[in-house]
């Protein structure tokens, strides 16, 4: 198993589309970004990269590339899933928290979770979406801007034994914590 953390913040601007989890939430302010800002899915990116030790996202969707202007992040959300599978891992769950004052996000929690699990090839059970207020305090209690946090754990992926890895270059404890 393998465990990552996520953080992402962005201004709120006008003119912008208010984007979270994937799902366009009417309100009179977005969030300002090179990609549509969603940082819901910005955090569960950097948890994800995080558990497999590959940094964060500004590493590999820079905000200088122009392909990534104005992409939709659920395309950032399927690459990084990519990058896990491609490491032989498989997402166990995903644990977020909104932290908004406005808009309420509770009505759209459900769709959300639907397209986080379908990219990440889980089961709905296993994303869950937490909202919070600031209550009033600081850039995000002022309507200034949206936070979001994640945790995601990963598994990795067990091999048939025609593909495990020779025990005479193990480390004694890889060896001894072997099936």
């Amino acid at each position: 198993m393998r465990i990552g953390i996520g953080y992402d913040i962005h201004r709120t601007a006008q003119g912008r589309k208010l984007v979270l989890g994937g799902v366009e939430i009417p309100y009179v302010r977005g969030l300002e970004g090179h990609s549509d800002a969603d940082a819901l899915l910005h955090a569960i990116c950097d948890a994800m990269l995080g558990a497999l030790g590959e940094g964060d996202i500004g590493m590999f969707f820079p905000d200088t590339d122009p392909q990534y202007e104005n992409v939709s992040s659920l395309v950032l959300l399927k690459r990084v899933w990519e990058i896990v599978s491609k490491r032989k891992c498989k997402v166990y769950n995903v644990d977020t928290v909104l932290i908004a004052d406005e808009p309420k996000i509770g009505p759209f929690k459900d769709a959300m979770k639907e397209n986080i699990s379908r990219i990440l090839k889980v089961s709905r059970d296993k994303i869950n979406i937490k909202a919070t207020t600031s209550e009033g305090v600081g850039t995000i209690g002022r309507g200034e801007a949206i936070a979001a946090q994640a945790v995601v754990l990963l598994e990795e992926i067990k091999r048939r034994k025609s593909e495990a890895r020779n025990p005479k270059f193990e480390t004694n404890s890889n060896y001894q914590n072997r099936e």
